[in-house]
């Protein structure tokens, strides 16, 4: 007796239950990587655009401030492109009470190399983690440490 060639009704439907599994799974996971993007992305231009400003100021443009606006949910050099912060970071800003107005918070660097100093804590709104970024008010230098969630 000849055996047909094919799939038994089992095989079909097991097939068909990891495939609903996949496609059932597949949005959460791509959410929560574009998450992880945005913030990453939201990290490395934050820090960018600082040593920017700091190198700006140092090679004799002079003051240059760094600014973000809470109010419209944007960041980036005065005067240059603004950023807008995704729905997926939370941003913190402690900055000195002379540059701080109406929600709006600024780092100036000086062009002797030294700022007016603060931090931006960028926090991923899900888990609650993030990074600290420190700019020392005495270097302009830009230090990263981690926050705990």
């Amino acid at each position: 007796m000849r055996r047909e060639r094919g799939f038994t009704l089992v095989e079909l439907l097991v097939v068909f239950a990891i495939m609903a599994l996949v496609v059932g799974l597949a949005p959460m996971a791509f959410g929560r990587l574009r998450d992880s993007a945005q913030y990453r992305d939201a990290v490395r231009t934050i820090v960018s655009e600082l040593r920017t400003a700091r190198h700006q100021a140092m090679t004799g443009r002079g003051d240059v401030r760094f600014v973000v606006d809470l109010g419209h949910r944007t960041y980036g050099i005065d005067g240059g492109a603004r950023h807008a912060i995704p729905e997926a970071v939370q941003l913190g800003v402690t900055v000195a009470d002379v540059e701080m107005r109406s929600g709006v918070a600024a780092i100036r660097f000086l062009s002797d190399g030294g700022t007016t100093g603060g931090s931006v804590d960028v926090v991923r709104a899900a888990s609650g983690s993030g990074v600290r970024l420190r700019v020392d008010w005495l270097s302009g230098r830009v230090i990263q440490t981690p926050l705990a969630p």
